[in-house]
């Protein structure tokens, strides 16, 4: 009887602990400004124990923005201990055929893959065999009108340049990477700075507004024939379109740059490198290139675990149709660190402070990724307190019309708080 008596104010004390960190915390939320008129969803556990010590609107649907690359980054790792760059199949005469495993690094801007580049500069001839079903070159619920902004460039079989053109100016000379493309030059202070048109990979380019020395990103409308002549002009060599025969067998290629990519996607969180990956994983698991197989796929994998279903329509998050719960997002991060080391977070992840979209956060020992649309701002990550306890979070805060810098500034108020209070 002692013993349950025991037990009894055990649990009773833990139960009531959570209680008053959350009413204590709910406190903090109504003294920050920018969150009064917003929508504020917050859920908390401690990594190891994933005792829950804050359960905020927890259950509720609010839009993730690129808190939906969390979900995408846990699909990757879970299916690929090394990312294969493409397939190859040597046939006679030094005949090279590739297809596409999705991969997006092949003379990416910002992420450089050397060794992917090398394999087509060997001495033979390379034919492409491009998918007979395509990616939509948009997701389900992207703005029409971002058709012209790096972070909503194409997605396609085979990403080359990120699929985007960069336009810069040197020596007062205006110059696109890859050449050969059609522009215009608008002398008009009222123009854009650049801008492709909507149905031609043909660009209007205000010099007036382009700084020398910068370069600016716009994205290309894709094609087989448009990405052979890239690749061919890059390498110096002709790259023909070709079909496959049932004798063909295919071997991986393995670059190694598993590293260079994930940071790409998580700490500069780009939406290119996202998309690809769900790409990849379809094609390994179902031999398409289409994003909505992968989440199909994945969806019912983690139905197990998942506390509540998840609305999910791309890999970028830039697809406002997105809907996650904050406990959802927790879960998430949970099996991210079931799945790969402590290492990889620490690396991988940008920290506070310090790195990628986290470096405007002043608050030390906290590695997550943030998420942003207009009047939406999440941040979903760990949280190392200052006993050296370390927490799984996600607080979301959407439907705000105050500047996201006193949004972010609010988060960081709120993590901060956390840091010093839990014990």
């Amino acid at each position: 009887m002692g013993k349950y008596v025991f037990f009894l104010l055990l649990s009773f004390s833990f139960c009531n602990g959570q209680a008053l960190l959350e009413l204590r915390l709910k406190r903090q939320l109504r003294k920050i400004p920018a969150f009064k008129e917003a929508f504020v969803g917050v859920s908390v556990s401690e990594l190891e124990t994933s005792k829950s010590l804050v359960s905020i609107n927890e259950a509720k649907y609010m839009t993730p923005a690129s808190n939906t690359k969390l979900l995408t980054y846990l699909g990757a790792i879970q299916n690929f201990d090394s990312l294969p760059s493409l397939y190859y199949s040597v046939k006679i005469d030094s005949v090279i055929q590739f297809k596409s495993s999705g991969y997006p690094l092949l003379l990416h801007p910002f992420y450089s893959d050397p060794e992917l580049t090398a394999f087509f500069k060997q001495e033979s001839d390379f034919e492409y065999v491009a998918p007979s079903i395509h990616p939509k070159p948009q997701g389900p619920g992207w703005s029409w009108d971002d058709y012209s902004y790096y972070y909503a460039s194409e997605r396609s079989p085979f990403p080359i340049y990120g699929n985007a053109v960069g336009i810069t100016k040197v020596n007062n000379e205006i110059k696109t990477l890859p050449s050969g493309f059609d522009f215009i030059l608008k002398s008009d202070s009222l123009a854009p700075v650049a801008q492709r048109a909507k149905d031609a990979n043909r660009f209007e380019i205000n010099p007036l507004k382009l700084k020398e020395g910068d370069t600016l990103y716009r994205p290309l409308i894709t094609s087989d024939s448009l990405f052979v002549k890239l690749l061919g002009q890059a390498v110096g060599k002709e790259i023909a379109l070709s079909t496959a025969d049932d004798s063909s067998v295919w071997t991986p290629l393995y670059t190694g740059a598993e590293e260079v990519l994930y940071k790409g996607l998580l700490q500069n969180s780009d939406n290119g490198i996202a998309e690809a990956l769900l790409l990849m994983i379809a094609q390994k698991n179902n031999g398409v290139l289409l994003a909505e197989q992968a989440i199909d796929s994945l969806q019912k994998k983690w139905s197990q675990w998942t506390p509540d279903p998840l609305i999910w329509v791309d890999g970028s998050g830039v697809s406002r149709y997105n809907m996650f719960t904050p406990r959802s997002l927790v879960a998430v991060l949970k099996e991210i660190y079931k799945t790969s080391s402590w290492d990889q977070i620490l690396s991988r992840f940008p920290k506070g402070g310090v790195s990628g979209t986290l470096k405007a956060y002043d608050v030390d020992q906290v590695y997550g990724k943030t998420g942003t649309l207009r009047h939406n701002h999440n941040l979903s990550g760990y949280l190392i307190t200052k006993r050296g306890k370390t927490l799984v979070f996600s607080l979301m805060v959407n439907h705000f019309t105050t500047p996201t810098s006193e949004v972010r500034a609010g988060i960081g108020k709120v993590l901060s708080w956390l840091q010093r209070k839990v014990k």
